[in-house]
């Protein structure tokens, strides 16, 4: 939430609109990933590996996406489909793992 806020109020008007897009859908999946994260933590009954998949995609996705919007350069988007690959393999071991338990 910090990233949504800062690039909110401490970068308004400061990136173009391209980079303002970036900076939204970054600090959206982060925020979203995040949350899948943390209430995969509290289960127990869940392996951690969906969650990790999880973390390590959205910091890889939202990394590079923040890191273009404050000036890296474009071909940094090559990287940030992998961090999207870590995210769903994430969502698709959390399914694996309760169509197993069923």
């Amino acid at each position: 939430m910090a990233f949504g806020a800062f690039g909110a109020h401490g970068l308004e008007g400061v990136l173009p609109a391209e980079a303002e897009g970036w900076w939204e859908t970054a600090t959206f999946y982060l925020l979203c990933h995040a949350v899948a994260a943390l209430a995969l933590s509290l289960q127990t009954q869940i392996k951690p590996r969906a969650g990790w998949l999880m973390v390590i995609g959205s910091a890889i996705f939202a990394g590079t996406l923040y890191a273009m919007a404050l000036g890296a350069p474009r071909v940094l988007g090559a990287v940030t489909p992998i961090g999207g690959l870590f995210m769903i393999a994430g969502w698709a071991d959390l399914v694996l793992s309760a169509l197993r338990r069923r």
